[in-house]
């Protein structure tokens, strides 16, 4: 079944205004844009690239590409909506770029089944996480242990459970296809709970 798309949250009187200015060459207009932006844009190629030099890097060339573009944008999303997408893109491409490492096999990290066919638990009880994910300290485990899944995995799981793109449009950015990426997602998933487990489990009495 596919997913239903969120319905694009409408580019508001502000972004009209800002996005006229921009249009009329004004450079107040660009510094305001860069100054409103690059926060939450650094924040996303952080999550997606390894090096500080990358993610700002990448802030660039997305800011460069927006300002080539602005002709072509419609405005059927915020401005900020638009640039994430970019700043997206632009880390995806750099990370094309940076010599490949060889992928290791994420089999250790899956689940595993008895000859009989029933699933082996690795694991004590498991803790409700979701309470503990309300940390800085428990949200910054998670991201390390992110780090550690095999980066065609790791960007998978990134991209649709972090900065929250739908299928198609992973699919899309990843040039592969939706089936393929829910797969890889699927094992991304079961893979980070592995790696969790033992910061949320409790032993049995």
């Amino acid at each position: 079944m596919k997913e239903a798309p969120a319905p694009p949250a409408q580019l508001g009187p502000d972004d009209k205004a800002l996005l006229a200015r921009l249009r009329s060459g004004e450079p107040q207009a660009f510094e305001e844009l860069v100054r409103q932006e690059t926060g939450k844009l650094l924040a996303v190629a952080r999550r997606i690239l390894p090096t500080e030099e990358d993610a700002r890097d990448a802030v660039q060339d997305a800011f460069m590409f927006a300002f080539r573009s602005l002709a072509r944008f419609e405005g059927q999303a915020r401005l900020s909506t638009w640039l994430h997408r970019i700043v997206v893109n632009a880390s995806l491409m750099r990370l094309r770029t940076r010599k490949r490492k060889r992928e290791e096999s994420l089999e250790p990290l899956l689940p595993s089944f008895q000859t009989d066919g029933h699933f082996v638990e690795r694991f004590a009880t498991w803790d409700d996480p979701l309470t503990k994910l309300e940390t800085a300290e428990t949200r910054a485990l998670v991201r390390q242990l992110i780090d550690e899944l095999p980066d065609g995995y790791r960007t998978v799981l990134l991209l649709r459970d972090i900065e929250g793109l739908d299928t198609e449009e992973t699919a899309k950015l990843l040039e592969t296809t939706p089936n393929a990426v829910k797969v890889r997602l699927h094992r991304a998933r079961q893979a980070l709970r592995t790696l969790l487990a033992p910061h949320f489990t409790r032993d049995r009495r």
